[in-house]
């Protein structure tokens, strides 16, 4: 039988968090107020209602999306997307709501949608200035969480670096503990913080001194003291983190879930599943069909000059691997003399002898790669994802580098992560291709709805033009 008890992770539940949805109330029905007087339109009971229910919807439903957890580890944007993701929701009770009480004729249509426009802007203005003033205060050391660290190793270290990189986190290290290394020992030349005690002392410690976070930072071979450890910090009221070791960060590509009661870890899992898929498959669907309107003149003078100064096809056919592995044949409009495809491939090179003038152009702007917005509709491929390698290539480097295969597990892309951060073009050495793979995949292991748009964004401004495509 299991000696585990409950208080792993304390939650975020103080009077900060009270106050931040009492102001959250307060804007939306005071927004609501405030627009009907700027559009002359009466206030009465009916309007009070409203105002009321949309209220208390959006406090049960921020519940339920986990806006009011702690955002001391989390960026602006992704509050901002729970934020959204939460009034869309409320909107939709409303209109329900509204629809089946039959009322919806009581509203003004004015204040309603200037109102249903404005309060998620003004939500996150005020969470911008609210993280901004925070930020500020922490950086001179003021609303700090003090913090103790279980462990001096690897992983401890590497912890220490983000804290001290993102200093407006405000965590304040108080010290260590550790069985090994002696009291006194300093682990960060660059920190004054030093090793407190061995690890059975740190329940005495954190309860003796309110300590806020305890981070445990201990190899995965030390399992017994690890759940010894969590056994005893139940009996405290700090908030407790584990921090994986490299072989447990390895795994941790993709998410937990259950088989029954069974929990299980995804070593290798599909990601863009459920929902994430939906998402990601109707982001794919809007852009694609809102780019090919906007560049369906200029393919079709792509395609006249490249059969008018050249002979062979307008476009080139070529077999790839895309989702899962299964072979797809991408379009791109042809920009050299060959059509290779098969076993054997040569990369195109500087100043390839292969390229037709009109080719060299359309290689160098990215322009060749415009037919792939249909491959996009036809579902083989994505907007934003790894770039697909020919056939030949990946069966060379998938047995060179590990985890390779991995960049399968979703659809390729026209753009990715490793193209906007330079990694395109020929990979002449096997670094450059490691290079491109490990962007690969910790765009896989990081996705969200944000990394996408901000990739097509840097596409779009330093994307197309790059010194290394050829």
């Amino acid at each position: 039988m299991s000696t585990h008890k409950g208080g792993l992770i304390s939650p975020y539940n103080n009077l900060f968090s009270s106050v931040f949805r009492g102001v959250d109330a307060l804007i939306i029905g005071g927004l609501f107020w405030l627009i009907s007087i700027l559009l002359h339109v009466e206030w009465h009971e009916f309007f009070t209602a409203v105002a009321f229910f949309s209220i208390l919807s959006y406090v049960i439903i921020a519940e339920v999306t986990g806006l009011y957890n702690s955002w001391r580890f989390t960026y602006v944007h992704q509050e901002v997307w729970q934020l959204l993701i939460t009034w869309l929701h409320v909107i939709f009770v409303m209109l329900v709501a509204a629809y089946a009480m039959k009322v919806s004729s009581l509203y003004s249509r004015r204040v309603l949608i200037s109102w249903m426009v404005l309060t998620p802007i003004v939500l996150s203005l005020f969470r911008f200035i609210l993280r901004k003033s925070l930020h500020a205060l922490r950086k001179k050391e003021r609303n700090t969480k003090s913090v103790i660290i279980v462990g001096v190793g690897e992983q401890a270290q590497h912890l220490v670096a983000e804290i001290r990189r993102l200093n407006w986190l405000g965590l304040r290290i108080v010290g260590y503990f550790d069985d090994i290394r002696e009291v006194g020992y300093q682990p960060d030349a660059r920190s004054s913080a030093v090793v407190i005690g061995k690890i059975d002392k740190v329940l005495d410690y954190v309860n003796q001194h309110s300590i806020d976070m305890i981070f445990m930072a201990l190899p995965t071979d030390q399992g017994r003291e690890i759940q010894s450890l969590i056994n005893q910090l139940s009996d405290s009221t700090a908030q407790t983190y584990m921090v994986p070791d490299l072989f447990v960060s390895s795994l941790l590509h993709t998410r937990w879930g259950y088989l029954g009661s069974i929990p299980l870890l995804g070593v290798h899992d599909r990601p863009f599943t459920h929902t994430d898929g939906i998402v990601k498959r109707l982001e794919d669907m809007i852009f694609a069909s809102v780019i090919l309107v906007l560049i369906a003149v200029p393919m079709l003078m792509i395609a006249i000059i490249i059969k008018l100064t050249s002979s062979g096809p307008v476009l080139f056919k070529q077999t790839r691997y895309g989702l899962s592995g299964n072979k797809i044949t991408v379009w791109k409009f042809r920009s050299m003399s060959v059509c290779e495809d098969g076993d054997t491939i040569k990369q195109v090179q500087k100043n390839d002898d292969r390229m037709t003038a009109v080719g060299r152009f359309l290689r160098k702007t990215s322009l060749d790669e415009l037919p792939q917005f249909i491959n996009v509709l036809q579902g083989h491929m994505s907007i934003v994802g790894p770039r697909p390698h020919a056939v030949a290539h990946n069966e060379l480097y998938r047995q060179q580098i590990s985890g390779y295969m991995l960049r399968h597990t979703v659809r390729p892309g026209i753009t990715g992560w490793a193209q906007v951060n330079g990694w395109r073009g020929e990979t002449d050495t096997l670094d450059k291709m490691e290079q491109r793979i490990d962007h690969d995949l910790w765009y896989i292991k990081n996705w969200s709805l944000w990394l996408d748009v901000k990739i097509i964004a840097l596409t779009i401004f330093r994307g197309f033009v790059n010194e290394r495509a050829y």
